[in-house]
């Protein structure tokens, strides 16, 4: 997949408001495959919600969302399957983690679905983040900067044409911020795919493509 274009794409529950100022709802825009983006939004202006119309959870917005020219409008699930094993992947704000779970037993039942990395490179990420220690501990006995990373590693470990980053660093301090941004800018290269990113204030320190107001 090269390309997701959103025409005239508005929340419904945006879709009677005037005083929207945006460059991405009631517009056109298109996001192309191997460039970086920064989605920067104030609280409570549907972030989180474009995030899950790309990802194919929600549906409940106006306008058209065309993946390479084709109406999404028109998939079904088996189609928003191998679009989400295949060409985007995402590292949800709230991560969606399983919390009875190790941290490498919730990366694993990703990437047992895919077989997209062996043990060594999932260890490897592991240690380069500074969890090396947590593999084994459960996620809801880790720190919530803790799980972002475990559930950034989990994100990695399948193929994507575009990888989805809903506030990804808003629980790390810079030193592990940056950590976790080379990481994605190295793996997002591998695959010549594009990242989103979306921030409400603090974002990954990347050379962006293109900077869009939500």
């Amino acid at each position: 997949m090269n390309n997701i274009t959103l025409s005239n794409v508005v929340p419904e529950i945006f879709a009677s408001r005037e005083d929207l100022h945006s460059d991405i709802w009631h517009t056109e825009v298109t996001l192309e495959r191997g460039k970086r983006y920064l989605i920067e939004a104030a609280s409570g202006t549907g972030k989180s919600s474009l995030c899950s119309y790309l990802y194919g959870q929600r549906g409940d917005y106006r306008g058209d969302i065309l993946f390479d020219g084709e109406n999404v409008a028109s998939y079904s699930t088996n189609t928003w399957c191998d679009i989400r094993q295949r060409h985007i992947s995402i590292l949800f704000q709230d991560l969606k983690l399983f919390g009875e779970l190790t941290a490498l037993e919730n990366v694993r039942i990703k990437n047992d679905i895919t077989h997209t990395k062996d043990l060594k490179s999932i260890v490897d990420w592991f240690e380069e983040l500074g969890i090396g220690d947590k593999l084994h501990s459960r996620i809801d006995r880790m720190s919530y900067g803790q799980q972002q990373r475990v559930a950034l590693i989990r994100a990695l470990c399948q193929p994507y044409s575009f990888i989805l980053l809903d506030e990804p660093i808003s629980h790390l301090d810079d030193k592990n911020s940056d950590i976790m941004r080379d990481i994605i800018l190295r793996e997002a290269a591998a695959q010549g795919a594009a990242v989103i990113a979306t921030s409400i204030g603090k974002h990954m320190n990347i050379d962006y493509d293109k900077c869009l107001r939500l």
